[in-house]
């Protein structure tokens, strides 16, 4: 049985331009789903799956983010001072322990497998799991929790997928599938973002991984790919054949939170998740989806 993963890399780095002019002065992750900003659901959602180490990549305007998980004494106080409990509790909870964070710096934004590639010196040869806080994913069991599960029956790399419309293949990673139970896929290449008429499946990978630290010595070879990035799908691809690679077929709705539709869509699932909102949300969606009612 291969090790756990202990360590996350939370690629935070982007410029988030499909959300100008928001994303000019805050960062894409720091906006809120509900009530709470797409970057702490998704440390919530490695804590829960176990994780003990959270490595933040980031880029320059994102001091937010780590104000965001650090205490703020004057925030404190003054909830204390009005008997505030509950918000008090909640921002207590959300804070990770001295020494379980770090943040590094990517001075430009040249791909996923250029982020994950700046937190190299943090991995140390050991298995490491990678979240996007773009993918919200609400599920009963945490999706990287699923992952890692998975993970520890094949090792290798893995990676969470879900099947898109054919004509949407030229925005993912595709996989090139050797096995497939319907739940785990084993494949023997992936492809990033292909055409449509080029795809060799419709099977996409989304924003959560396990890497296994082969991928790191790929990585370092700073090749560009789709959009003259660094990819990290062509960094994986390259190691099948020395290390397995897998799929999981998640269970849970995933929300794209870097597209607009997307974001809007995950607020109104989440709000209606939640008993304080439910009501009232159930309500508003349906004045706005038959106006003659309002």
């Amino acid at each position: 049985m291969p090790p756990a993963p202990r360590k996350a890399i939370f690629p935070v780095g982007g410029l988030g331009t499909r959300f100008l002019p928001v994303t000019k002065a805050l960062p894409k992750e720091m906006l809120p789903v509900v009530d709470k900003p797409l970057i702490q659901y998704a440390v919530e959602e490695a804590r829960a799956a176990g994780i003990e180490e959270f490595i933040f990549v980031t880029g320059r305007g994102k001091s937010a983010i780590e104000d965001h998980f650090d205490h703020s004494y004057e925030l404190r106080d003054t909830l204390m001072a009005r008997d505030k409990k509950a918000e008090l509790d909640a921002l207590e909870d959300m804070l990770l322990e001295p020494g379980q964070v770090a943040y590094i710096r990517q001075q430009e934004p040249l791909g996923l497998g250029h982020a994950v590639w700046c937190a190299r010196h943090m991995i140390h040869g050991e298995p490491v799991a990678v979240l996007s806080a773009d993918d919200l994913v609400l599920s009963e069991v945490p999706c990287l929790k699923q992952v890692i599960d998975a993970y520890m029956e094949v090792g290798g790399n893995l990676a969470a997928v879900m099947d898109v419309p054919r004509e949407h293949t030229d925005r993912y990673g595709i996989l090139d599938v050797v096995a497939d139970d319907g739940r785990l896929v084993e494949a023997r290449g992936l492809v990033e973002k292909p055409a449509p008429a080029d795809a060799p499946s419709t099977l996409s990978i989304i924003g959560r991984y396990i890497l296994d630290p082969t991928v790191f010595d790929e990585l370092g070879r700073q090749e560009t790919g789709a959009g003259g990035e660094i990819q990290l799908t062509d960094a994986m691809a390259r190691t099948i054949g020395r290390v397995p690679f897998h799929g999981l077929r998640f269970e849970g709705r995933r929300f794209d939170c870097g597209s607009k539709a997307g974001f809007l869509e995950a607020n109104v699932a989440y709000a209606l998740e939640r008993d304080d909102l439910r009501a009232e949300m159930r309500e508003i969606v349906r004045r706005y989806a038959d106006p003659a009612e309002g």
